[in-house]
């Protein structure tokens, strides 16, 4: 049996969720993974409050239908036709203003030979708004300051990075040493486009060499605390197989979640270099045989691979917007 669905449009954040019938807007909002604010789910905290732009939706309280332009809460609000609200308090992907904090060291711990689990918290964690696939800046005193993925899910509590640091990389060695202090440190946060403010339409396809496996984290944590329902496929790709520092994770996902597939890519050759990896990579994915006009595409990873893996992917058919990583933002090509 199909259930009719509406499509909620949300200005000025421009994001888009399906609400089906006699499902509050609210509930429906969060099923879609679209952060809402809310107190009492029953109206009384109003901060669910949104104007209603265009559209037919019934007030559930006194079951009466609310006319355009009035105020409604989106707890006790379910939509009997498609339509826009204004809501100021939810923000489009890469909306959210980088702000500075100061986090207490929880945890820092090796995961293999050279990447480290940090776990930060913020004294004020409900200050803090992001979306899953976003990264930070560590600021260390009298330093450039450090680009890392976060790794947690928004709806977590504690902040997750993964963060490699071999010893010919000096600054991030610095982050590490700084962090293992136990003394607070300087972030900036959060930073980058490429990520999901609500559930995708389309199936996912995820794309990851090294530890741009960390944002790939906080998508798929993030997508199953929803009801998202597409496909989603995780390649990872590494040098050596103690590279995969947490596959037994991938492939729990894999297990816990119908959904869900994931193909490991592991080089393991010694006299190969990382690019012949890439390649690798690429043609692993390419190789898949997705249907490239029904997919959205999140790759993280050096600018090598990501610019390698867009050019084959938009060669094979996938429209150059349905492929987002952060590189295209911060290493463009000329």
């Amino acid at each position: 049996m199909n259930i009719k669905a509406w499509h909620i449009d949300l200005e000025p954040s421009g994001v888009r969720f399906a609400a089906v019938a006699d499902s509050n807007l609210l509930s429906a909002a969060a099923s879609a993974g679209v952060a809402v604010p809310f107190a009492c789910k029953n109206g009384v905290c109003e901060l669910c409050e949104a104007r209603l732009l265009s559209g037919s939706a019934l007030n559930t309280r006194n079951q009466q239908t609310i006319p355009i332009g009035a105020r409604l809460m989106m707890c006790r609000t379910i939509a009997l036709d498609h339509l826009e609200l204004e809501i100021s308090a939810v923000m489009a992907a890469g909306k959210n203003q980088p702000r500075k904090f100061q986090a207490n060291v929880v945890d820092v711990r090796s995961m293999n030979h050279d990447v480290y689990r940090v776990e930060l918290q913020l004294p004020r964690r409900r200050e803090l708004s992001f979306h899953a696939g976003q990264y930070l800046s560590v600021n260390l005193p009298d330093a450039e300051p450090c680009y890392f993925s976060i790794a947690s899910s928004p709806a977590e509590p504690h902040i997750e990075l993964h963060v490699q640091a071999s010893p010919e990389w000096v600054s991030a060695q610095k982050v590490i040493d700084a962090l293992t202090s136990g003394e607070t440190v300087s972030l900036e946060m959060p930073h980058g486009k490429a990520c999901l403010a609500s559930t995708p339409e389309k199936p996912l396809l995820l794309v990851a060499a090294g530890t741009g496996f960390a944002p790939m984290k906080s998508l798929v944590d993030y997508l199953r605390s929803t009801s998202f329902a597409q496909p989603v496929k995780l390649f990872w790709g590494v040098r050596r197989h103690e590279d995969m520092y947490l596959r037994s994770m991938a492939r729990q996902w894999e297990q816990d979640w119908s959904g869900f597939t994931f193909q490991p890519v592991v080089g393991d050759d010694e006299d190969s270099d990382w690019g012949g990896h890439h390649d690798q990579l690429v043609r692993a994915v390419l190789a898949s045989g997705m249907d490239w006009n029904n997919v959205e595409v999140h790759a993280s990873g050096s600018p090598a691979m990501v610019y390698a893996l867009m050019d084959a992917l938009v060669e094979a058919g996938l429209p150059p917007e349905s492929f987002l990583s952060d590189v295209l933002e911060y290493a463009p090509r000329n």
